[in-house]
């Protein structure tokens, strides 16, 4: 079995909300319990999916705090402290590692467009604030601009920087990366889990995990013990339900109907500018759960 600091099976939480818009810490709680009780190993929080950029410096402190003292003695606990400021991120790290978090997520710094010397540096400085394990999150759909080969290269020599959530999908420029370097591959996109794990990621960074977490920690150990044919016939199992989560709308809004839905959080209330799901989004993810066998 693959060991690591992040966990193997992991959920980008989302953040749960009262009706007035405020933080539910008590929700925030339950649902790391849920997700730990379900499969999961490992929790990323204040990533995309938690919000993290609508949500404040001191909101995320309480929340990883919340996340902690739930579960944090039953899975690792990685917080998100990338933004695109670079002194911004590294008081979010410190931080966010005083409160008990055991790794940090670090995404490419968005909008600026830096080049790649200039991300190289911003993660060295950040991952270089605490000395926390941390794993770099590649996802050019979001932030405009790749990691580049070389660049992943570079951050491989950074004593901390131990892995990458990809979202790129080069599939096969990531098989020469993970061959040339010790970097622990995760797949940053539900859609392409089996595929990742297949040329050797060692785990998810997960939004269908919300519903489906002892599914894909089947997937894993499927995988691990190189039985295809059962990691396949997960994969096809979830294929409505990834859809029904990743495809109707946006990640965040369909995480939190869903957890809505089964009560696991009691309000689906998201941030402007997104908006939560409406009665047909819910319908076709009710359709797709169920197709799924997991309602």
């Amino acid at each position: 079995m693959t060991t690591t600091p992040f966990g193997r099976m992991v959920t980008a939480m989302v953040t749960p909300m009262k009706p007035d818009g405020s933080i539910d810490y008590e929700g925030v709680a339950r649902l790391a319990n849920h997700l730990v009780d379900n499969g999961h190993d490992g929790l990323v929080v204040n990533g995309t999916t938690g919000e993290s950029a609508t949500t404040t410096d001191e909101e995320n402190v309480e929340t990883v705090r919340a996340v902690v003292d739930a579960v944090g003695d039953r899975c690792a606990v990685t917080a998100g402290v990338g933004t695109n400021d670079t002194a911004h991120s590294v008081r979010a790290a410190k931080a966010l590692a005083a409160v008990g978090a055991d790794a940090v997520l670090v995404v490419t710094p968005y909008y600026n467009k830096p080049t790649q010397v200039g991300i190289v540096e911003h993660f060295k400085a950040v991952v270089g604030a605490t000395d926390l394990p941390a794993m770099a999150y590649d996802i050019p759909g979001r932030t405009g601009t790749p990691l580049a080969s070389d660049t992943i290269r570079e951050l491989a020599k950074i004593d901390q920087m131990l892995a990458v959530k990809d979202a790129k999908g080069d599939f096969f420029e990531a098989t020469k990366l993970m061959n040339e370097t010790d970097l622990l591959w995760y797949s940053g996109d539900d859609v392409s889990n089996l595929i990742w794990l297949s040329l050797g990621a060692v785990g998810l960074v997960s939004v269908v995990g919300h519903v489906a977490g002892n599914e894909f920690r089947a997937m894993i150990d499927a995988v691990d013990a190189g039985d295809m044919t059962r990691a396949r016939e997960l994969h096809t199992r979830l294929i409505p339900a990834i859809d029904a989560l990743m495809n109707t709308s946006q990640g965040a809004i369909m995480a939190k109907a869903a957890m809505a839905d089964k009560g696991v959080i009691d309000s689906d209330f998201i941030r402007l500018p997104l908006l939560p799901a409406t009665d047909d989004m819910r319908a076709r993810l009710r359709g797709g759960l169920s197709e799924s066998g997991l309602l």
